[in-house]
């Protein structure tokens, strides 16, 4: 009988396979950290980064971060979660001296764990810094909004992130800390290119100062993307016009992302509006079209596999024209929809913890899920990985790894978030509910309203996506599941590969109405 070498071996020893050099990239492993720690105060965070220098890696949200990881493009060896510290999810107004800031006395403060859906949905935000509230509802879906961080989308530094225009049309300065003291950046400053920052590897961005609003003054954001949700920019822009007293332009900002390295802004232009010496409800078409053209004009975008440089030149132009009109008009506010749903609100802070929580690959985890007290070992990748490999909780499913279809949908401490980008290490000693628990942690005899919602539209199809699904649609208020307008954004981060939509969302609405009733 001949030699059978189908059957391969990647090692001797129960462990992770590491990428070999016949593999084809997609085969890669992801890269597992050495540690996974999470300090209880700044002082140990910047101990840590101090100590370790370039092999640590800050993570908050993670939702750029883990995908790195898994594409082996960031391969730290530890991994120190800041989510674990008291006080840095706050959004709040502070006085600054003009010695602190150059734009301004009356700042919004942003911490590193304000999230983007904390910042769509905050009345502070919205009241006077629209065009932030407006970028972070179109960063991806409700349950990766729940994690994703204004400021960790800062640190990546993609030109294509959506906030990033925001910020730069509201002035906004960066605040690091290390050992070695406390350091400001204007944001234009920070940004030194694609993904290149001014942060050094023993800081932390520990807050961002943000020029408001004032009560005249208007600002708006708009996005091209290839979809209506989850979409990377084609285009994205930020204009805030400052407005005096006599309703006259007295400063104008135009940010624009996804047409260069970093955001562009026009300070040609920008002057133009200001020498004009016009009032903002009187800007005219003429001076709107020759702003739109002169816009185009200055840029000079790549071709990429989401668009032709020409077309972003294209849209660029009628972006500004629309955003310029809405300004004039006063209608830039009706970009953002009121009450976007949240699906249970940010869940990026962990629960504090006296010591900090040092995890490495093969340590024990504790976490409640489904209502059960679950202690295995960690697998050094994602929530995903640990429910399925390690407690054994096949129901929640893995789609894409990148966050993109909302397949592994599961709630963190009441919140619906994407387990492919959640460390497990974050999961230790929190709250963690599942499929299998949905119907009273798992120990009640009937399904939840929504599970058997599901099954008397006939909504379940190949059946993949479904788990995800529930999921997110439970974490829905029954005010939003039964308007059509809201069940859209709540469900917008998951994808049905059958197309199952119009049963999908009838049964959403079957079990909301029934859960209203029954309360």
């Amino acid at each position: 009988m001949g030699t059978v070498t189908g059957t391969k071996e990647y090692c001797s020893e129960m462990s992770l396979p590491v990428a070999a050099p016949w593999m084809h990239e997609s085969q890669h492993p992801a890269h597992v950290p050495d540690r996974y720690v999470r300090p209880a105060s700044v002082d140990e965070a910047l101990a840590l980064l101090a100590s370790q220098g370039d092999t640590a890696t800050v993570i908050a949200g993670g939702t750029d971060l883990m995908v790195e990881l898994d594409r082996r493009v960031s391969m730290p060896s530890v991994l120190v979660d800041i989510t674990g510290i008291a006080g840095l999810d706050g959004i709040s107004v502070a006085q600054q001296s003009s010695t602190e800031s150059t734009t301004g006395n009356d700042r919004i403060m942003l911490g590193p764990l304000v999230t983007h859906n904390q910042a769509a949905t905050s009345p502070l935000v919205i009241g006077r810094g629209l065009p932030l509230a407006q970028a972070a509802l179109e960063v991806g879906s409700p349950a990766l909004r729940n994690r994703a961080t204004i400021v960790g989308n800062v640190v990546t530094a993609s030109p294509a992130n959506d906030t990033i225009s925001a910020l730069r049309a509201l002035d906004t300065e960066v605040v690091m800390q290390s050992q070695r003291g406390t350091r400001s950046a204007d944001l234009a400053e920070f940004h030194t290119g694609v993904r290149a920052t001014l942060l050094e590897a023993d800081e932390l961005v520990t807050g961002l100062s943000v020029r408001p609003l004032e009560a005249a003054d208007r600002g708006v954001y708009l996005k091209l993307g290839l979809r209506r949700a989850q979409a990377i920019s084609v285009v994205h822009l930020a204009i805030v016009l400052r407005v005096g007293d006599d309703q006259q332009i007295t400063e104008a900002r135009i940010a624009l992302g996804s047409v260069a390295p970093t955001i562009v802004t026009l300070a040609d232009v920008e002057a133009r509006l200001v020498a004009e010496q016009i009032a903002i409800g009187d800007l005219d078409r003429r001076l709107i079209d020759s702003v739109a053209e002169e816009c185009r004009a200055a840029v000079s975008p790549i071709d990429d596999g989401r668009a032709t440089a020409d077309h972003r030149s294209d849209q660029v132009e009628v972006m500004v024209r629309r955003a310029l009109a809405a300004l004039a008009d006063g209608t830039h506010g009706q970009v953002h929809p009121a009450g976007a749903p949240t699906l249970g609100g940010p869940a990026v802070v962990a629960p504090r913890a006296a010591e900090a929580v040092d995890v490495e690959p093969g340590q024990d985890l504790a976490v409640t899920v489904n209502g059960t007290d679950v202690v295995a070992p960690a697998t050094g990748t994602t929530l995903l990985d640990w429910l399925r490999e390690s407690a054994a909780l096949t129901g929640t499913k893995e789609g894409c790894a990148e966050g993109e279809c909302g397949a592994c949908t599961v709630t963190l401490e009441g919140t619906a978030v994407l387990s492919c980008l959640v460390p497990d290490g974050r999961a230790d000693g929190a709250t963690v509910v599942t499929i299998e628990g949905l119907a009273d942690g798992g120990s009640a005899p009937e399904l939840h309203p929504m599970q058997q919602a599901f099954i008397d539209r006939a909504a379940v199809q190949c059946g993949y996506c479904i788990p995800g699904f529930v999921m997110a649609a439970a974490c829905l208020e029954p005010a939003e599941a039964t308007d059509e307008a809201a069940r859209k954004i709540g469900l917008s981060g998951n994808l049905c590969r059958c197309t199952g939509y119009y049963a999908i969302e009838r049964a959403v609405g079957d079990a909301a109405s029934q859960v209203a009733g029954d309360s």
